[in-house]
């Protein structure tokens, strides 16, 4: 068993200085993966300071057991989306005049999607992507949201770089679909 994964296993169990020693042990990481994840796109919302709101959201999700190190980095990625989404979901409300203002897109460019009301349309389209299949939308959001490189994912999800890149070009294809069509419901 690894170290995160016995880290995890003595967290769940009521250790609250082990979770602690997770963070500690993955902080680098993290705060790598969120600064390529953000890279200069947005100057209020920090690497550092989407690496702690993840954490406090770990934290504060009571029914949450994390059971390994796979399953940590997947809570981190979906925790990392939700906060760009909800991040970029205040910034468009405060620009548009509230909560009652609709966002108008045209033009998406799928390839540069960056902290955009694009990324809420990605998100629309992960979660039907999530309907179809669970382990694409896992891969894309370790790759896109986590920043996860190929022989990482292959490790962490226990599978050959060919056939993560096989279930990437799938995912995306879906995505494209998705995020082109006019009107995806």
């Amino acid at each position: 068993m690894g170290e995160i994964t016995e880290l995890l296993s003595r967290s769940a169990q009521g250790d609250a200085e082990a979770m602690n020693a997770v963070f500690r042990h993955v902080y680098p990481e993290l705060r790598r993966l969120a600064s390529s994840q953000l890279g200069q796109r947005d100057q209020t919302l920090t690497p550092t300071v989407l690496v702690h709101e993840a954490y406090l959201r770990l934290m504060g999700a009571t029914s949450l057991s994390l059971a390994s190190r796979r399953h940590f980095f997947n809570c981190a990625a979906r925790a990392m989306r939700n906060i760009l989404i909800d991040h970029l979901r205040a910034a468009s409300s405060e620009k548009r005049g509230g909560l009652n203002a609709t966002l108008s897109i045209e033009g998406i460019q799928v390839e540069g999607i960056g902290l955009s009301p694009d990324l809420i349309d990605l998100d629309a389209a992960l979660d039907a992507l999530d309907c179809v299949s669970q382990r694409q939308r896992e891969i894309v959001e370790l790759h896109f949201f986590a920043g996860l490189e190929f022989p990482e994912l292959g490790e962490l999800l226990d599978c050959s770089e060919r056939t993560l890149f096989r279930e990437w070009q799938r995912a995306r294809a879906f995505l494209h679909a998705w995020l082109r069509s006019p009107d995806p419901d």
